[in-house]
């Protein structure tokens, strides 16, 4: 099965035992192509990119018949185009991503109150004490589905089973709109015939290592010595593995409780590890919370930048100013300090995010005798009023245009 392009799709009969499979994964059916899909149905059979038509963009998401040229969101524009000619480019509004993610979510957050958000089109639920109000874990994952098409016009696939690695790779199997469940005492037959590249974690070195090793399959690496898994890849690689392989997870769905704050998040629909792109995202989300930071009229002293690894595990670090700031430059700049300083060699993030905390009133923001904003405000300014009269899509950063410079900027 390739990249989640609907190949290999495996769904549940209505007869499968459900009552193990309480933890739901939850994933938006190639998300933003669909949102783009709803406005331009005639479209939903041809291969569509979402991006900038620009050869220097890279796709921001492609829909299941573009994914099946072997098309896939941080590839280069110029090749998603090569390996498909035929593809419809649309421009990305992510304004509209994040207002139908509060939607899905708030469906979710209607269930139970146990939903722990990885991102703008995905979720874990825990729906074990959910189950006298609306039904068994696959009637609630169908009702989900049902509420979710009907609400939004969009699809989602669920995954059940008795831990979330399970019900990841279950909503997977499902993809597009389907319902997948795994009873925990089949859990293992499910799992082990995958692929190695299906495990949280493995990415292409471990893949090569795995391989070197005549591991192919999940099976094979339950079946690999723990002393050879760990030689190999290390003693916490090697031992996540391998209880991994044999379905153990002790995880639970965790709800996230911030303070308050103003945030942008973006989750891609594969791993990226190109720094420029990485941080021509950072720039852009940045922007995006400094614009809704003065349309607040609020600032902000702490920021804080999230990387989801492709494991599900999450970083933050953040970087207190010495002067609040609603400009997105000076977010900018603090955020990818703190990427730079986490990003080594090969990192791989799933999501990334900008969020600023410890905000205040932003009233007469004019930073004590010397203001080392004023220049990037009052450019920033200009932009709000061209935006408000002509839509935010008309300007955005210049990084977003450029090949990335020596001094950090990004390219789109």
């Amino acid at each position: 099965m390739s990249k989640q392009d609907g190949r290999g799709r495996q769904i549940s009969a209505r007869t499968v035992d459900d009552s193990s499979a309480t933890i739901l994964h939850i994933d938006l059916d190639a998300f933003f192509a669909s949102v783009e899909l709803l406005d331009h149905p005639e479209l939903a059979h041809k291969p569509v990119v979402v991006g900038h038509r620009s050869g220097r963009s890279v796709v921001t998401a492609a829909n299941y018949v573009a994914r099946r040229y072997g098309v896939n969101s941080a590839m280069p524009m110029s090749i998603a185009l090569r390996k498909c000619p035929d593809a419809v480019v649309l421009e990305p509004h992510f304004e509209r991503y994040a207002a139908y993610s509060r939607q899905v979510m708030a469906i979710f957050n209607d269930l139970t109150p146990l939903v722990e958000q990885l991102g703008s089109d995905e979720a874990f639920l825990d729906v074990a004490g959910a189950r006298r109000l609306h039904g068994s874990p696959a009637t609630i994952g169908g009702l989900i589905r049902q509420r979710v098409q009907a609400e939004t016009g969009l699809t989602c696939s669920v995954g059940a089973a008795s831990t979330k690695f399970i019900a990841k790779l279950a909503s997977g199997r499902a993809k597009p709109d389907g319902l997948l469940v795994i009873p925990a005492d089949k859990a293992l037959n499910f799992l082990h015939p995958l692929p190695v590249g299906a495990m949280w974690g493995v990415g292409a070195s471990t893949e090569q290592a795995l391989t070197r090793l005549g591991v192919r399959t999940i099976g094979d690496i339950a079946h690999t010595p723990l002393a050879v898994l760990t030689s190999s890849l290390g003693e916490v690689s090697g031992h996540k593995l391998f209880e991994l392989a044999w379905a153990r997870d002790a995880r639970t769905v965790t709800v996230e409780r911030e303070e308050k704050s103003i945030g942008h998040e973006m989750t891609f629909e594969y791993d990226v590890s190109d720094r420029a792109v990485l941080h021509s995202e950072i720039h852009r989300l940045s922007d995006e919370v400094g614009s809704r930071l003065r349309r607040a009229g609020l600032v902000g002293r702490t920021v804080v930048l999230k990387l989801r690894y492709p494991d599900f595990s999450t970083v933050t670090r953040s970087r207190t100013l010495a002067e609040p700031t609603n400009v997105g430059r000076r977010i900018y700049e603090e955020a990818t300090a703190s990427f730079d300083a986490l990003a080594t060699r090969g990192i791989r993030v799933r999501l990334i995010g900008v969020r600023m905390e410890q905000l205040g009133d932003g009233a007469g923001t004019a930073q004590g005798l010397w203001d080392p904003d004023e220049d990037w405000r009052e450019a920033e300014l200009a932009l709000d009023s061209v935006r408000a009269k002509f839509g935010r899509g008309i300007v955005g950063p210049a990084s977003q245009l450029k090949p990335k410079r020596a001094d950090g900027g990004g390219v789109a």
